[in-house]
């Protein structure tokens, strides 16, 4: 059985990984560690260990999501400009 398909889900096969790349490429480590307040993004950050980190830490990966989501609106908006 296969799993239902979620066409209003924007995270739908999206992973942790390519959430992160796209929010440091965007903000940038200081920028995400401004918006974000965790230490794998302020102290010698890198995908690798915010990854770890984040897979532990179900609060944080809550908050990395919603500012995917966020930053995800904002480029819907700044395109129908």
């Amino acid at each position: 059985m296969s799993a239902p398909a979620q066409p209003n889900n924007p995270l739908h096969g999206l992973t942790l990984e390519a959430m992160l790349t796209a929010l440091v490429n965007r903000y940038g480590w200081d920028g995400l560690g401004e918006r974000i307040p965790v230490r794998c993004f302020n102290i010698d950050p890198s995908i690798s260990s915010s990854l770890r980190f984040l897979r532990k830490t179900p609060w944080a990966r809550e908050k990395v999501e919603g500012l995917y989501l966020f930053m995800l609106r904002e480029e819907r908006r700044a395109g129908r400009d």
